[in-house]
């Protein structure tokens, strides 16, 4: 990996992503990386952190939902910052399903996501 993030290499991930291959997303995150999730607990909603806790995380969600996807993502990178815009959508095994818009807050350090915000719109799951 290059000490440069580009939104190249955002859109590959999000390629892994709807691929679901973990080792494919993970490639950007740094060891010591921190994501907060769409939904929790707190004010940010849940805070996960490192590598091994949030492929952990992320391979969770696909179990849950075995369609999940994120269509029409768009990146881009400006110094130490980037942003992921997407519409992410997905069936959960009670057949509620979710779609809605959302985009992803990162920083970067020396060519790797150290930070993930994830925000997603607040839209109520519906019947499949």
């Amino acid at each position: 990996m290059s000490n440069t993030l580009t939104a190249q290499d955002l859109a590959d991930t999000f390629d892994a992503f709807n691929r679901h291959d973990v080792d494919g997303v993970m490639k950007c995150f740094a060891e010591d990386c921190v994501f907060f999730t769409v939904g929790g607990p707190e004010v940010f909603g849940a805070k996960i952190e490192g590598a091994k806790a949030i492929a952990e995380a992320f391979s969770a969600v696909w179990a849950g939902m075995k369609d999940a996807h994120w269509d029409h993502h768009s990146h881009f990178v400006h110094g130490d910052r980037a942003v992921s815009e997407w519409t992410f959508s997905g069936t959960d095994a009670d057949g509620m399903r979710v779609e809605a818009q959302g985009a992803d807050l990162f920083t970067l350090r020396d060519g790797q996501i150290i930070v993930k915000q994830a925000l997603r719109k607040s839209r109520p799951p519906f019947k499949a």
